[in-house]
């Protein structure tokens, strides 16, 4: 066992950079690997997606579909890793879990636009008693079949409008 001021990287954990334009004996001297001339090899190029001049292939291929300004990002957990939390002694299951709970526990790191509930993942055997945005039709089966209740919250979607 060595002693604390023996201790060192790994032979070649630590590389050094290759310095570029540093003479010809350097190995990337002269152009410093940008080939000769041309756009490229100048400072301040940036040119993702340019096609010299040629109209670019995503301006050429048509648009498929719409990207729904209105959609909520719902963060999901399943039964399952509720069932996990709960036995892990992370959650308790005699009071009312809510998101704040769900996050304050680590089974979720944030709320996003609400929680949702998902029937898959393993089976709940615990009775719970759940306040969240929103639960599938199978997760609110599965929860009222272990004797426990979910209540849905009104959520606030992106339109300003509350959804249900």
């Amino acid at each position: 066992m060595s002693s604390l001021n023996e201790i060192k990287d790994n032979d070649g954990a630590r590389k050094k950079r290759m310095r570029v334009g540093r003479g010809i004996g350097s190995g990337k001297g002269k152009t410093g690997g940008r080939g000769v001339k041309g756009q490229t090899s100048r400072t301040g190029v940036a040119i993702k997606g340019f096609e010299g001049g040629q109209m670019p292939i995503h301006r050429r291929l048509p648009k498929r579909g719409f990207n729904n300004i209105f959609a909520l990002d719902w963060n999901e957990v399943t039964l399952g890793r509720l069932q996990t939390a709960i036995d892990a002694g992370k959650v308790d299951a005699s009071v009312t879990i809510t998101e704040a709970v769900l996050v304050e526990a680590g089974v979720l790191r944030r709320v996003r636009d609400g929680v949702r509930v998902l029937g898959g993942g393993g089976e709940l055997t615990s009775k719970v008693t759940l306040e969240v945005a929103h639960a599938t039709k199978s997760a609110i089966e599965a929860i009222e079949k272990a004797g426990g209740t979910a209540t849905l919250l009104a959520s606030k979607s992106k339109a300003g409008k509350t959804a249900a």
